[in-house]
């Protein structure tokens, strides 16, 4: 057991270096650090502060670059049992103490005794002229008294051995006397990382440019300083088990300002992409930064509006003229992420907003949607609300039992009406889903992309108003 008495005997690793951190999209880091030890010959103790707070235990690895081979681990252990006051109370159970306590004349009361049971909370008094009730705490008193969740001000004698100021390591090394440049891994909680892209448009929305920005935050329970910083892109498949870390959390990460605008170096590896930064990057504990992934130029955007009547008419035995009510069709900004179109790269995750210039030039969210890990060559369609302009309504006009039978099947005619209220042509597409052995026959051009869905594209001119009217006969 490590103890604020031994620290003096034990050989401390020094300050990292060299600092690398890979981020992954699910909430934890590889860390890889370089540091200096100076070993004694044959067994001794190591330690190496500064982890992170919430390092998965069993992921630490340790070996010598300077001279490879020339020791071997024999233990290891994390220590996180941290100073603070429960922790303190916790391990003075069995000690004498002093208690303060408040008395009704302003006056203080010293009480002496020993710690029978540590407190679970500490409480600060509503006018903090009392102290603080410490809830679960018992003394028994030198003069044959117990305290029960007494209020006031508890002195310890001494500090308790075994507790420690930060988060370390501690290794027992057997090897040969020297100076060694270490490098040890690890994998953390506490970090995640996701991207923010921002597209503007112009005032006619057919060309825009985007940025991409990659978000992190730091909640593992140390800062790493010009670290070089990586994010892997995927879906990386992981054991869920009881990990072994000690705890984080606490207060709510700072913002950090952006670093600046410049593309990051993107590879693949494996079924994964790595992306990195060009130069260190110092990154804080508690804290939430900003980073450059891409901005590109140049890119044709076409805006594509869906309206689906699916939730409406799911149901075959549905009997009676039953109007949907007016549909707002979806807007969504379509692009290929192609090099012909200025990107062609890897996209991971992540909101996307897109605005748009007014016609004096002002820009203006247009709307905010999420994407997935997109590759190239993949077409994006970013949904961004809802049409004003474009209305849909769609109603049962005719239905019957087919053969007259209800066990045989249903015939239903459904009409929609689409209507374009801009100054300027649009393009609709007005969607269906029917399950089960259907056939359709329709008035209008119709597609099947697949088994279920019904789809018609409508070129609709300024004010034009068309009607569609198709028949669906399902047989059960």
């Amino acid at each position: 057991m490590l103890t604020t008495i031994a620290l003096a005997a034990v050989t401390k690793a020094g300050p990292p270096l060299e600092s690398a951190l890979t981020i992954y999209n699910d909430g934890f880091a590889l860390v890889r650090e370089q540091r200096m030890i100076d070993l004694a010959g044959g067994p001794q103790d190591v330690l190496v502060e500064d982890v992170a707070q919430m390092i998965e235990a069993n992921s630490v690895s340790v070996t010598s670059l300077s001279a490879p081979g020339s020791f071997t681990v024999l233990e290891q252990n994390y220590q996180y049992d941290l100073i603070n006051p429960i922790a303190i109370l916790n391990k003075s159970v069995g000690q004498p103490i002093r208690f303060h306590r408040h008395l009704a004349n302003g006056t203080k009361e010293t009480i002496y005794g020993t710690l029978i049971s540590a407190p679970f909370a500490m409480v600060a008094d509503a006018n903090g002229s009392m102290g603080q009730t410490y809830n679960g705490m018992v003394v028994r008193t030198d003069n044959g008294g117990i305290l029960l969740n007494p209020t006031g001000e508890i002195e310890v004698l001494k500090l308790p051995e075994g507790l420690i100021s930060k988060p370390s390591l501690l290794w027992v090394l057997d090897g040969k006397a020297g100076s060694n440049r270490i490098e040890f891994r690890y994998l953390t909680q506490g970090f995640s990382w996701k991207c923010d892209y921002v597209m503007t448009l112009d005032n006619q929305g057919k060309v825009g440019g985007l940025k991409g920005w990659v978000t992190l935050t730091n909640n593992s329970g140390t800062s790493y300083q010009n670290a070089k910083l990586s994010f892997l892109a995927g879906e990386v498949n992981r054991y869920i088990e009881q990990r072994g870390f000690g705890g984080g959390g606490g207060a709510m990460p700072a913002m950090n300002a952006a670093a600046k605008m410049e593309d990051m170096a993107a590879q693949e590896i494996g079924e994964y992409h790595l992306y990195k930064m060009s130069r260190p990057v110092s990154v804080a504990n508690k804290a939430i930064k900003q980073v450059s992934l891409m901005e590109h130029e140049g890119i044709k955007v076409r805006t594509k509006l869906i309206a689906d009547l699916g939730p409406f008419y799911s149901n075959p035995r549905q009997e009676g003229r039953i109007g949907s009510g007016p549909i707002k069709p979806q807007a969504f900004i379509t692009f290929k992420n192609e090099e012909a179109n200025g990107l062609g790269i890897a996209m991971p995750k992540g909101t996307f907003k897109v605005f748009q210039a007014d016609k004096d030039g002002d820009v203006q969210l247009m709307g905010e949607d999420f994407i997935q890990h997109t590759p190239r060559n993949e077409e994006l369609n970013i949904n961004i609300g809802k049409s004003f302009d474009v209305v849909v309504e769609s109603k049962v006009v005719d239905f019957r039992w087919l053969n007259g039978n209800p066990d045989t099947g249903s015939v239903i005619t459904i009409e929609f009406e689409a209507r374009n209220r801009k100054k300027e042509a649009t393009e609709l597409i007005v969607m269906d889903r029917k399950f089960g052995d259907f056939t359709v026959t329709s008035e209008e051009a119709m597609a099947r992309p697949d088994s279920n869905t019904l789809q018609w594209v409508l070129k609709l001119q300024p004010d034009e108003v068309k009607k569609v009217r198709y028949t669906v006969t399902t047989r059960w």
